[in-house]
């Protein structure tokens, strides 16, 4: 991802597994007992567990170190293979143990529909010198990592001294912590940023319901008592809704999306939430950003990897009306879906004015700006903002119709409101790679370079065109 900067490596630390699945045909049932019988057609093995949010990471442009266990056995080599598809992951920190198999999960499924899964794992715990080397390797991945994710399967790896040890190391480096729990209860996650719940695991850690948004909230808080960090919940058909300590609640619904299966999807949007993180974009942002990816992964077969591709046009798609350019977006959907172009490599040009009546001048200033990048966003001051600025008779037209007008051309991709006298907020907020102005400001005079500059974007003054103005316009109205 561009535009926050430099995607920080992400430690990806916990359960990985083979997931293998054996695909065929039914058309008839054995004659030796009442089971349908499959021609085999094909085979393949993806990441599974904790591999498989460490393969959504690096799809999204992440550099990742995996941390896991695995056996000294083919299905480990095998797994390795699967992730050297995604040449983003450091594999050097997984952990084998010859005395333990590679954890698979084989699924026979006819077309989409699954017969049955067979799964090949050891659940009692790892030995106390394995357990020593997973703490060493923890320690070491932290010291490289800028965010990390703590991927519990309550398969063993994530004991109570390996979780402690990572948000421990985390904590001494003021490195976040993401975790998405197994545990009855969460108290293990004692000093964790953020834990990310399903319903029915905040349901069991909490004993309350999340029917509503309100219920939800309540559970969630509740839940952080039992770890003191922020609660991400994530509810299927209900979306998201994310609580957090200093009272704020953000509820984000789910997507429409034909839904064929669920495997995999809380992996993606773990990894999406992490990769946003670690661009340096808010809370807030990651989440709709994770409630994107989900859905893309719930509509594919089996447990699914999200391009950055996908994810781009998934966030194209949940803008408003129809998911036209030029749509006015609140704040936090406007810098989900920059995030979203960003991941997919766009390059992301900012401007901003009152835009109170469309001259050639802004006309021209706006196609010079869209030549800056790839997609161009345009912030207009609300009413109450221009009063402040221009006076009281200003805005000819309120800030309803100037976004429609504005947004109407075709050189403009999003537009987004702004109450604050200067756009510093919102350029920070929505971390754009290029920011535009009139060539009437020097380039240390304008208001957000400074910070646009230290991510790696640039500054591009325009030209204006002279002899055009608002403010000429209405004075000559007036006349």
């Amino acid at each position: 991802m561009a535009g926050k900067g430099a995607v920080g490596p992400i430690a990806v630390i916990g359960d990985v597994m083979v997931d293998r699945y054996i695909v065929g045909s039914v058309s008839r049932i054995s004659p030796e007992a009442p089971v349908p019988v499959l021609v085999h057609g094909a085979e393949r093995i993806v990441p599974g567990g904790a591999a498989n949010v460490a393969a959504n990471a690096a799809a999204l442009g992440a550099q990742v170190i995996l941390v896991g266990l695995t056996g000294a056995d083919p299905e480990a080599e095998a797994l390795k293979d699967a992730l050297a598809a995604y040449p983003g992951i450091d594999l050097s920190s997984l952990v084998a143990d010859g005395g333990r198999p590679t954890i698979t999960k084989t699924r026979v499924m006819s077309g989409r529909q699954q017969i049955v899964r067979i799964d090949a794992e050891i659940l009692t715990p790892p030995a106390e010198d394995t357990v020593a080397r997973l703490v060493a390797t923890v320690e070491e991945a932290l010291g490289r990592s800028s965010v990390v994710v703590l991927s519990d399967y309550a398969k063993g790896v994530l004991s109570d001294v390996v979780i402690g040890a990572a948000i421990a190391a985390a904590q001494a480096k003021s490195v976040p912590v993401i975790v998405d729990p197994k545990r009855r209860t969460f108290e293990a996650y004692r000093g964790a940023t953020l834990v990310t719940p399903n319903r029915l695991e905040l349901a069991a850690a909490t004993g309350l319901p999340d029917t509503t948004d309100a219920e939800a909230a309540l559970a969630a808080e509740a839940a952080s008592r039992q770890f003191g960090g922020d609660v991400l919940v994530t509810r299927a058909e209900k979306g998201m809704t994310l609580w957090r300590r200093n009272g704020q609640v953000l509820h984000v619904p789910a997507q429409a999306r034909e839904v064929f299966d669920v495997s995999g999807a809380g992996d993606t949007a773990l990894a999406a939430l992490a990769v946003s993180l670690a661009s340096g974009h808010t809370l807030e942002t990651s989440v709709h950003f994770a409630n994107a990816a989900a859905a893309v992964a719930v509509g594919k077969i089996g447990t699914a990897v999200v391009t950055r591709a996908e994810l781009n046009a998934a966030l194209d798609a949940s803008v408003p009306e129809g998911a036209q350019p030029g749509a006015l977006v609140d704040r936090a959907r406007a810098a989900a879906v920059i995030a979203g172009w960003q991941a997919a490599g766009a390059r992301v040009v900012f401007t901003n004015g009152c835009f109170d009546l469309v001259h050639p001048g802004h006309v021209s200033i706006l196609e010079a700006a869209a030549r800056e990048g790839d997609r161009l966003v345009v912030a207009l001051n609300t009413d109450t903002s221009v009063q402040r600025l221009k006076g009281p008779t200003r805005p000819v037209q309120d800030e309803a119709a100037r976004a429609r007008v504005i947004g109407a051309l075709r050189c403009v991709d999003l537009v987004v409101l702004f109450e604050e006298d200067t756009p510093l907020e919102i350029i920070t907020t929505l971390g754009p790679d290029v920011l535009v102005k009139g060539a009437d400001y020097r380039e240390d005079e304008v208001v957000g370079g400074d910070v646009v500059k230290a991510r790696g974007g640039r500054v591009a003054l325009i030209p204006l065109v002279e002899g055009r103005s608002t403010s000429a316009l209405v004075a000559k109205a007036k006349g």
